[in-house]
């Protein structure tokens, strides 16, 4: 019987008397002949530390409402990560010589290609990558032929001390943490039974490693918490300018001898006729030696683009985006929105960005789909699972420099079909990015196919 075996109910027999989840826990800390947590229930619940726990943390729905629904930057770069993120496709990769060669397809990617009843890859990985910028970390756990998104803030990583005979005396020692399990609690509710997974029934996505914590990752939105109420504040800021006359403020100056009461009827006139949108722009009427002062005269003073421009820019970059992609507003002047520029902007996106969370996602995917040997079943260590990105729209060049590839890749071909190569094998090379490794050559010369070592055929007239 597996590790936490005890834990998961499917597992247990019909038969088998019913037992309680703190009885589970108290088993899935002893092991090895060792009782961790002193033989009473750890505190499973707290915050990561002397406790086997990694909870995420309760600032998931802050981050999700303060950031994401508040926030029109904000949103737009989520909206462009998600986008080109969730395009991708799984495909299996073989190893030749060390070097990753060609992708293939087998039926155990049908679970990835549908992880539920009505769903398709997009939607997969559109939840996961907003769950790992929100939340620090994307939880998949697969449920028979279904993968099922576990809400980050609801799922705990469960640890146990990890040993090792490092003491002088030659005693054990702990060093650090081992990965045992997974908590989810439905809803958030902690003071109900969770349901417990194993390590290998759950895909853990975490693309920004937490280097206070041992396997959970950090959301990328705790570095830009200071920059939304920043972004937040300067949109609040112009919607105030709109909502009190239009205008940055007016400061009115009244006789030194105005009585208290006599202030407070001019001001409530004042309010009254010329604050708001709706009474911008009316002609002021004043007497009693009043005197009015302009504090700004306009939105160009106040330079809203500039102040608030930079911040976006910021922004783009902490989710690595690059600002020309984004279309923030420092972006469209001058020659950034050329073609040359833009292009740089875009392969720098996606070298930086995507190119590393593909990587990130294929090896957390693995956990639950690896690759096997299609003839025994068993797990395959020439291939491992991959992301192919040939066919997504926001990685092609121009119609030109596609052109352009493919010629000098037919020329390629026809070059090494010449010297004599097998036709197969020029293709595989070619497919693979130019691994040589995969050219088989037929044993003739190029053009006039002669036999190694052998004199031409005599011609017959």
């Amino acid at each position: 019987m597996r590790f936490l075996d005890s834990l998961v109910a499917p597992r247990r027999p019909v038969s088998a008397p019913a037992r309680s989840w703190q009885a589970g826990l108290q088993d899935l800390f002893a092991f090895g002949g060792q009782i961790y947590g002193g033989g009473s229930l750890p505190g499973v619940l707290t915050s990561y530390g002397s406790t086997p726990a990694e909870p995420i943390g309760n600032s998931f729905t802050d981050l999700v409402r303060g950031a994401l629904r508040s926030d029109s930057i904000i949103a737009a770069v989520a909206s462009i990560r998600m986008a080109v993120f969730s395009e991708a496709r799984f495909q299996f990769q073989r190893f030749n010589s060390g070097r990753p060669g060609q992708l293939f397809g087998t039926p155990d990617l049908g679970v990835l290609e549908h992880p539920w009843e009505g769903g398709h890859t997009s939607q997969l990985l559109s939840r996961m990558i907003i769950d790992a910028d929100f939340g620090g970390t994307a939880f998949v756990a697969r449920i028979g032929d279904e993968l099922v998104r576990l809400r980050p803030d609801w799922t705990d990583i469960i640890l146990t001390p990890r040993v090792a005979p490092v003491g002088q005396d030659g005693s054990d020692r702990r060093v650090g943490w081992r990965r045992v399990g997974y908590f989810f609690f439905d809803e958030g509710d902690r003071s109900a039974a969770p349901a417990v997974f194993l390590p290998d029934e759950v895909a853990a996505f975490a693309p920004v490693p937490d280097p206070l914590a041992t396997y959970r990752g950090m959301s990328l939105m705790y570095a830009a918490i200071k920059e939304i109420q920043s972004d937040r504040s300067a949109t609040d800021h112009k919607l105030k300018f709109f909502e009190n006359a239009a205008t940055p403020n007016l400061a009115i100056s009244l006789p030194r001898e105005t009585t208290k009461a006599q202030f407070d009827l001019f001001k409530a006139t004042m309010d009254e006729n010329h604050r708001g949108v709706d009474d911008a722009y009316k002609t002021l009427y004043l007497t009693g030696g009043a005197d009015p002062r302009v504090i700004g005269a306009d939105m160009q003073q106040l330079d809203f683009r500039a102040t608030q421009g930079a911040g976006e820019t910021r922004l783009c970059n902490i989710l690595g985006i690059h600002p020309v992609v984004a279309g923030v507003s420092e972006s469209l002047a001058g020659s950034s929105l050329n073609a040359g520029n833009y292009g740089a902007a875009k392969r720098q996106t996606v070298d930086r960005t995507f190119r590393p969370l593909w990587r990130d996602l294929a090896g957390s995917m693995e956990t639950l789909v690896p690759p096997r040997d299609p003839r025994t079943g068993r797990p395959d260590p020439g291939a491992r699972l991959w992301v192919d990105s040939r066919d997504i729209p926001f990685l092609r060049d121009d119609e030109q420099d596609l052109a352009d590839i493919h010629s000098k890749e037919a020329q390629m071909i026809r070059t090494l079909l010449d010297a004599g190569y097998e036709p197969a094998s020029v293709q595989a090379a070619v497919a693979a990015g130019g691994d040589w490794s995969l050219l088989v050559h037929t044993g003739y010369y190029s053009v006039q196919l002669q036999q190694l070592g052998q004199a031409a055929p005599p011609v017959v007239g």
